[in-house]
């Protein structure tokens, strides 16, 4: 499983800016007024020696009040989460009674804590992290997260000891299916529905899985391995403390994951947590199916309007298949578990560079890629560059140019061709330096030129005379 890491400290010493260095996004808001983060941010880090879950948590205060007191309880239900913790002090600001107090919690804690002195740009980092040493924390790391410097460095000592693991591949052949969702929508159901036996907890009562539920079986001669995950309900929501690690365990789950189900209550609306939980999946480049569970209760004239609803929702997967089911009654869930098949299949193609390539020639064919100040785009070959997702390598000239809508059309392209099915194509493009451009001349200085005119000079001077 990923290793999971919180980043804690006192209020606006830059733990969002921090969060959006270690994801690549900009999903933390990110401004100078204290307190703006409340809830706890969960996202996938990509700086470092390995993948992790990354955690941004509210500034953690002393005497909390109001909403402070629900800011100081997310925290520490994060910092139960994590394998390990980051804190995060202000480098400019020194040492302050309540960095004092962030320590203390920690140390209560127990957690292998890495001191992160931020906005050390500029800074003696020797001067800046004497008085930090007395939070006993061991030597602090200076970094600026606002320009990136020194992230690197500081999770390379968070993470020490994590071992990178390969692309999801199952040792056993197995696939794995990772079934996520809200509270109380049928995930444990639909679990006892395709293993045919009462193996994981089902009830009416939201909340009743705990933690990631791992079930091998096998379904004519394939093998599989079903992660049946706690719900994922809204942070605020998240109260009792047996749940408090259900959300970054669904994470761990979806990394796991070859195929990842998300199982949606046709009763329900679909709320931000879906949507949410769903994009999570898709940055991870998971194959993904929706399952529409409780289908069989709801009327005829109703389901062409929650159809559509789904479609408008949910237009940002477009590739994902919809399957409308019933898992108590078993309706549909044989076809669900074909899809899931071939969409492992799918995520797991190996594509020749060959057949790339003429693919790419025969879609610029049809669509040419657009002009950039006069001059065409040009996209010479392509070769495969991973699995789980399938992942497509373009090389070309000017292709930091190429427009989103471009990629997004060479994608369902390959989706099309190569039966991508259930997965998203993820495309990188690299510049190839053009072996014909000749080195730029550097132009002598004038004092050097003066004395090769001098020396020429005096030549022709004395080839006259003889």
């Amino acid at each position: 499983m990923l290793p999971v890491v919180a980043l804690v400290g006192r209020p606006n010493v830059g733990k969002s800016t921090l969060f959006n260095v270690l994801t690549g996004t900009r999903d933390a808001i990110v401004a100078d007024v204290p307190g703006l983060t409340r809830d706890r941010q969960y996202g996938f880090g990509r700086v470092g020696p390995v993948p992790c879950v990354v955690i941004d948590t509210g500034g953690l205060v002393e005497n909390p009040v109001g909403i402070e007191a629900q800011m100081r309880a997310q925290t520490e239900r994060a910092v139960a989460e994590a394998d390990r913790v980051v804190f995060v002090a202000d480098a400019r600001a020194g040492v302050s009674p309540q960095d004092h107090f962030v320590a203390r919690e920690l140390r209560r804690a127990g957690k292998p804590v890495t001191l992160a002195l931020n906005k050390a740009e500029g800074l003696d980092s020797d001067v800046a992290a004497a008085d930090f040493h007395a939070l006993g924390f061991g030597e602090p790391v200076p970094i600026s997260a606002s320009h990136s410097q020194g992230c690197g460095e500081l999770m390379e000592r968070v993470l020490a000891g994590f071992e990178p693991q390969s692309e999801a591949e199952s040792e056993d052949g197995a696939i794995r299916i990772a079934v996520i969702g809200r509270p109380n929508v049928g995930k444990s159901t639909l679990v006892n529905r395709l293993l045919g036996d009462e193996r994981v907890i089902a009830s009416d009562q939201p909340g009743t899985t705990r933690d990631s539920i791992l079930v091998p079986f096998e379904r004519d001669g394939q093998l599989f391995l079903l992660i049946d995950t706690a719900g994922v309900r809204r942070r605020a929501r998240v109260e009792d403390a047996v749940e408090r690690a259900s959300v970054a365990k669904t994470l761990q789950a979806i990394d796991e994951a070859h195929v990842v189900i998300l199982v949606l209550d046709a009763h329900d609306t679909i709320a931000e947590q879906d949507a949410s939980v769903l994009g999570l999946a898709l940055e991870r480049g998971r194959a993904l199916i929706i399952a529409v569970n409780k289908w069989d209760g709801i009327p005829m004239e109703q389901r062409e309007e929650i159809q559509r609803q789904l479609s408008l929702k949910l237009d940002f997967v477009p590739f994902a298949p919809l399957h409308f089911i019933s898992a108590r009654h078993g309706t549909g869930v044989g076809d669900l578990m074909k899809s899931a098949v071939r969409a492992y299949e799918a995520a797991m193609r190996t594509m020749p560079t060959r057949e790339l390539t003429r693919t790419l020639e025969k879609a610029m064919t049809v669509h040419q890629p657009p002009l950039v100040r006069g001059r065409r785009i040009k996209l010479r070959y392509a070769h495969q560059g991973g699995r789980n997702p399938p992942r497509i390598i373009i090389h070309g000239n000017q292709t930091a140019s190429v427009p989103e809508a471009y990629t997004r059309y060479l994608a369902n392209v390959y989706r099309k061709v190569y039966d991508l099915f259930a997965t998203p194509v993820f495309i990188e493009y690299r510049t190839d330096s053009n072996p014909f451009k000749r080195e730029r001349r550097v132009k002598p200085p004038p004092e050097r030129l003066a004395r090769k005119g001098r020396k020429s000079k005096a030549r022709a001077t004395k080839t006259r005379r003889r």
